[in-house]
């Protein structure tokens, strides 16, 4: 039978501690804690097999990096197998996550991703994260580009707003714009008349939006009707767009089938393109 296969021999399925860990390929991941707030983070890194350029590689930095980091990695190594095709040059890709198991430790990114915590953490990444990959890679500075989804996409915008040439490009994928009423954009018309424009895609789930199907209570209808997320982005993309300078430096996405949990896969495999077609 087609079944048998694929059967584990006997002393493997009753010794499952016998199993050796899921190894992503070509990474590297480091233990540190920040000296600007003190916290513990994990690093993750992959260095694409691929020629050294003369300006060096971009790098892309993943929010939720015990996530997101295998998944931009393997899209990176995917981007090295098509350069002869694109002309494209794989980045170095750099997950920013927590020590321990968890896909995604909630009460840290809370922490780190919202303001209150926000500018800490942007400072670790410009201050620490940022010259250690540096130091240890060949690194091309004016290419560089972060990703983060739902609170790191706030993440994201906060560090747009407040240091729009910390990176060349930013993606922002379900942005939580709605956290604390809003409060994001009053850092909005800074950003407007300042002078750096870099690129930027903000994606969302096209089904995140939609009524709670099930037997909700009113308290919980009400609270997810107060957290829309595509009005906020549309707006956000509609007024960045008119602006004198931002034309074709911002695409909105929103992405079909898509609700918010799931979002951030289609939004990462984009956003890796978007990058690397920065001129």
């Amino acid at each position: 039978m087609v079944l048998e296969a694929f059967a584990l021999p006997a002393h493997a399925a009753s010794q499952p501690d016998s199993w050796a860990p899921v190894i992503v390929p070509a990474a590297r991941q480091l233990d540190v804690r920040s000296s600007v707030g003190g916290h513990a983070y994990r690093l993750f890194v992959s260095v694409p097999d691929f020629p050294v350029p003369a300006n060096g590689f971009p790098v892309l930095y993943v929010l939720d990096g015990n996530a997101a980091f295998p998944v931009a990695a393997f899209l990176a190594r995917g981007a090295a197998g098509r350069s002869e095709v694109t002309g494209h040059v794989p980045p170095i890709v750099v997950g920013i996550g927590y020590p321990g198991d968890s896909d995604f430790d909630v009460p840290s990114r809370r922490r780190d991703y919202t303001p209150g915590g926000a500018q800490l953490f942007l400072d670790f990444i410009e201050h620490e994260v940022k010259p250690l990959i540096a130091a240890n890679h060949p690194v091309d500075r004016s290419r560089q580009a972060i990703f983060g989804h739902s609170f790191g996409g706030l993440f994201v915008l906060h560090a747009l707003f407040k240091r729009p040439g910390s990176f060349s490009t930013f993606i922002a994928s379900s942005p939580s714009i709605w956290w604390q009423d809003k409060v994001l954009l009053n850092d909005l018309p800074a950003l407007q008349q300042g002078g750096v424009r870099p690129r930027l895609q903000i994606s969302v789930g096209a089904l995140e939006d939609d009524p709670p199907k099930g037997n909700y209570p009113p308290e919980m209808r009400a609270m997810i009707a107060s957290r829309l997320m595509i009005p906020p982005a549309r707006e956000l993309v509609a007024q960045l767009d008119g602006e004198s300078g931002w034309a074709g430096k911002v695409v909105y996405h929103e992405l079909a089938g898509e609700d918010h949990g799931p979002a951030w896969l289609p939004a990462l495999s984009r956003g890796m393109q978007f990058f690397l077609e920065q001129p």
